[in-house]
């Protein structure tokens, strides 16, 4: 850092940081709106679905309690606990202690961004989805670890190919991220080779990072399956949580953490340091949501479905080459032409109104393609495709 400067320089750390994907987007959404043009935003996963009536009334029930307003620690509240391990225990069949084997996060974004700063040392090794999840990327950075990059292909199922994992990459791994159902490929991953990867990850003494936000967003009978219901999983496997994608709770900002736990005290350690926990008030109405889940969340899959099918249909009926995905909130589609996937978004923002994400703003492996949010209502999403159906070459 040069000295003597008026402002100081950025940390090195800060500077290698991947960008914001959507960076530039809401400025130039403001500009549009400003001009009349109407903007339809399939950029972010952020549905425009309300939450479970249950935690909304819970939330300002507990948000009038006193008690609620004191410091949560990292315990948290036990029934948010309890509910965690009572629904692991139903949808995946895990028994997990509920004060040692869980920990609830401000969302799982904060539990993953922090993870490396506990397993990782200067010069040890991520291997990171490319495409992926921005936070996987800029933890390692942040901790000081060197991120590996593996391109998620086509040709491979947009499985991590770990035979392309090179030895000097393994013989310093020390985390290794899934994402499953996956962001952005909408991927699925098949048991076998949910096999595969623990074995890899015991081999080589390397925690395996299982991000698990689109679990319950999964259609036409598929039901993802728990890392943590691999054999041999138990000791180096943790799976991230969201409320923010099953549960409309975007903005609540709650998720956990479950796995072996030494290594969530590992992790709790580093949140104790770092934050004092979740909003209690916030906590008790994710124990209300997951409460509700039998009774609300098939219905809110149901709207993503239909969502799905629409934006399908019209993309295939306008040239576009589309596979239906099993799960997630998205699309994952070509860019026709062979324009780069920076220039057909700007592109659809500028020409059609539409906001997209560049595949490329997840990483070079997602070059080539775009993504779509069903974010929207069935008539917005019809009239999304049909304006994007427009910048099809003839």
């Amino acid at each position: 850092m040069e000295k003597g400067t008026l402002a100081p320089e950025r940390s090195r750390r800060l500077q290698n940081l991947p960008a914001y994907p959507l960076a530039g987007v809401p400025e130039a959404r403001v500009r549009l709106e400003a001009s009349g043009v109407d903007v339809i935003d399939l950029g972010a996963g952020d549905a425009d679905l309300d939450p479970p009536p249950e935690a909304v009334r819970r939330l300002a029930e507990a948000g009038s309690q006193r008690s609620m307003s004191r410091y949560p620690f990292q315990s948290g509240l036990s029934d948010l606990r309890e509910a965690i391990a009572s629904w692991m225990g139903e949808r995946f069949g895990l028994r997990l202690d509920p004060y040692t084997e869980i920990l609830p996060l401000m969302g799982s974004k904060e539990g993953i961004a922090k993870l490396p700063l506990a397993f990782l040392d200067p010069g040890d090794a991520a291997v990171i989805p490319d495409p992926g999840y921005q936070a996987y990327q800029g933890g390692v950075i942040l901790a000081g670890g060197e991120p590996h990059l593996v391109p998620l292909r086509t040709e491979n199922d947009y499985l991590v190919p770990l035979d392309e994992i090179p030895d000097d990459v393994r013989s310093r791994l020390g985390l290794m991220y899934l994402n499953y159902p996956n962001n952005p490929t909408t991927a699925t991953a098949p048991p076998e080779y949910l096999g595969h990867v623990v074995d890899f990850c015991r081999r080589y003494d390397a925690v395996l990072v299982h991000d698990h936000a689109y679990s319950e967003i999964a259609f036409d009978g598929y039901r993802p399956p728990s890392i943590l219901e691999v054999e041999g999983a138990d000791g180096i496997a943790l799976e991230f949580h969201s409320f923010s994608k099953t549960y409309n709770m975007t903005g609540w900002r709650l998720g956990w953490v479950a796995g072996n736990a030494d290594l969530i005290e590992s992790l709790t350690l580093v949140k104790t340091v770092m934050d004092i926990g979740v909003f209690k008030a916030v906590q008790a109405a994710g124990a209300s949501a997951l409460a509700a889940y039998e009774h609300w969340v098939p219905g809110n899959v149901a709207r993503f479905q239909v969502r799905r099918d629409i934006a399908v249909e019209g993309l295939r009926q306008a040239g576009f080459t589309v596979t239906e995905p099993k799960a997630t909130m998205y699309l994952w589609v070509p860019v026709p032409g062979g324009e780069s996937s920076f220039a057909f978004a700007e592109r659809a923002l500028e020409e059609a109104g539409v906001v997209v994400l560049p595949g490329a703003a997840l990483g070079a492996g997602g070059e080539g393609f775009f993504r779509i949010a069903l974010t929207v209502d069935e008539e917005r999403m019809r009239a999304a495709v049909a304006r994007l159906g427009r910048l099809v070459p003839g």
